[in-house]
């Protein structure tokens, strides 16, 4: 497996962990500081997984526009999540980096539209869109181990 895979893979599991050592309400709950919860911020690397990798691919994207809309950047949760929906987020972590890699491989990704990130970075391929990718992700893990620290 190539390495920036690998590295998805390790902080996918790391986002894995806090679903399964938190409660749902610690989940949906949202710190005195934050503007986010855990769930959100989970679901968050996700839909932007989808939109860097796919829809800038020109790709259809493996999750629902819904979703993607929910979670994209600029969003915060607009009330508490189900169970149901954890499950479905649960589900989404292993799926949608099994798809990628598998289509990486099979070579879909050909075109790519340049897009300059908000931190001014300008994605020019999908290589590049995949490091990003993982260093966003990377950020947002950092987030949840600190609101981990007060729900």
């Amino acid at each position: 497996m190539n390495s920036v895979f690998e590295v998805q893979k390790t902080i996918r599991e790391i986002l894995l962990k806090v679903l399964d050592h938190h409660s749902l309400e610690q989940l949906n709950k949202i710190p005195s500081g934050f503007s986010n919860n855990l769930i959100w911020n989970i679901a968050h690397c996700i839909s932007s997984q989808q939109v860097l990798i796919y829809k800038l691919s020109g790709l259809p994207t493996l999750v629902s526009e819904e979703f993607i809309a929910k979670y994209r950047k600029g969003t915060k949760p607009e009330g508490n999540v189900s169970q149901a929906e954890v499950d479905e987020i649960r589900s989404f972590l292993l799926t949608t980096l099994d798809q990628t890699v598998k289509d990486f491989e099979d070579t879909l990704f050909v075109n790519y539209n340049e897009y300059t990130t908000s931190l001014g970075f300008t994605l020019k391929n999908i290589n590049g869109a995949l490091d990003f990718n993982n260093y966003h992700e990377g950020i947002h893990t950092g987030i949840i181990m600190s609101i981990r620290k007060f729900v």
